[in-house]
């Protein structure tokens, strides 16, 4: 398994929910700077949708 991953499967059920949203603002604000071409790391929207599906994998299979 992915590095991140294991150490996102150790947090707590309100430390995930709580980092998801910070990542979803992130992603949030990255599209709004992309469509504003402030952005310079391209890469950097794949990377954050990533690290969210992760966390909301985690948080599902808690759920379980």
């Amino acid at each position: 398994m992915n590095e991140t991953f294991t150490k996102l499967a150790a947090k707590s059920q309100k430390e995930l929910i709580k980092l998801l949203t910070e990542k979803k603002d992130a992603l949030q604000s990255f599209k709004l700077g992309n469509t504003k071409s402030k952005t310079k790391n391209v890469k950097e929207g794949r990377t954050i949708r990533k690290e969210i599906a992760q966390i909301m994998s985690i948080i599902d299979s808690a759920k379980k």
